[in-house]
């Protein structure tokens, strides 16, 4: 799929502790929209960041999906590939979402700086798949942005999923992530 828009650039951090798993998206955006407010809605269709999450790199065919867009709304999931089944019955629990905003949102007719995401999920919501991890401990993710709206619109993604159109999700391309103290 070919894709328009500008590029713009995005820094994700992660961090740990004891308790949460931290992602902290900085999106640089001369447009930013997010047209959507409730838990669960389609977020992927806005400005938007994805952490797909897969605790258990010994199989990779199933991983948790959190898409938040620029309003900080959660679209949680789990999903089992390449059927594609997606389980949004999943809800992730006792985590903390926030967003700040360099612009205004859904304003077309202003330049805006852009906006930054951070989330925390607490361990407890991997324990179907793996314990909280130990320092060493290695786990398999995806760092995803979608940038703009249709039909200008781009896909950024950390790790190439190797598939031939835009599109994230093929956990056996999922980075690794190494945890340390």
């Amino acid at each position: 799929d070919a894709q328009t828009g500008a590029r713009q650039k995005t820094t994700v951090r992660l961090l740990w502790d004891d308790v949460f798993l931290y992602a902290s998206y900085q999106c640089e955006d001369t447009g930013i929209t997010a047209r959507f407010t409730e838990r669960d809605d389609p977020t992927y269709l806005d400005d938007a960041v994805e952490l797909y999450v897969n605790p258990n790199p010994a199989q990779d065919l199933t991983y948790y999906g959190f898409e938040m867009n620029a309003r900080g709304v959660m679209y949680d999931y789990f999903l089992t590939f390449p059927k594609f089944i997606l389980l949004k019955r999943f809800n992730l629990e006792g985590f903390r979402l926030a967003t700040t905003i360099d612009g205004t949102l859904n304003q077309s007719a202003d330049q805006d700086k852009g906006w930054t995401l951070e989330v925390a999920i607490p361990w407890a919501n991997f324990s179907d798949l793996g314990a909280r991890p130990k320092p060493g401990t290695a786990w398999k993710m995806q760092l995803v942005r979608w940038d703009g709206t249709e039909p200008n619109r781009r896909l950024s993604i950390w790790s190439d999923s190797a598939l031939e159109s835009a599109f994230p999700h093929n956990p056996v391309r999922f980075g690794t992530v190494r945890f340390i103290e």
